[in-house]
């Protein structure tokens, strides 16, 4: 499924961009609002960031391949918000030795929006 979408942005000529952030490559285009992991600093609503880390750009007809990343690329992203995940519980068992120990763990994010691909 995640496929098809990828081809239907390729074929409708929408620029797109992978960059990398947090140890995790996202798929990125203009207007578009992600949930990255936490950056580091503090943010206020409205604040720029830069992400330096392109990896690929796409813009319809063109391909750019980085190796690893494009020099002089960047994706511009405005802050939104900040907030932390779902709950997720982690439990350690071992049977047969009463050994049981039950965590709870809520990820942080951070919301962008993306503002222009350069």
């Amino acid at each position: 499924m995640a496929i098809k979408n990828q081809q239907s942005n390729i074929s409708n000529g929408a620029e797109f961009a992978i960059i990398q952030t947090g140890g995790k490559q996202y798929k990125v285009s203009q207007g578009e609002t992600i949930t990255i992991e936490k950056l580091q600093g503090t943010f206020k609503k409205g604040d720029i960031i830069t992400f330096d880390n392109v990896l690929l750009v796409d813009n319809g007809s063109d391909t750019t391949i980085g190796t690893p990343y494009i020099s002089g690329a960047k994706v511009t992203g405005v802050f939104e918000g900040e907030g932390r995940a779902k709950k997720i519980d982690v439990i350690h068992y071992k049977q047969k030795s009463r050994y049981f120990k039950k965590n709870g763990h809520r990820q942080p994010f951070v919301k962008v929006k993306i503002d222009s691909i350069k």
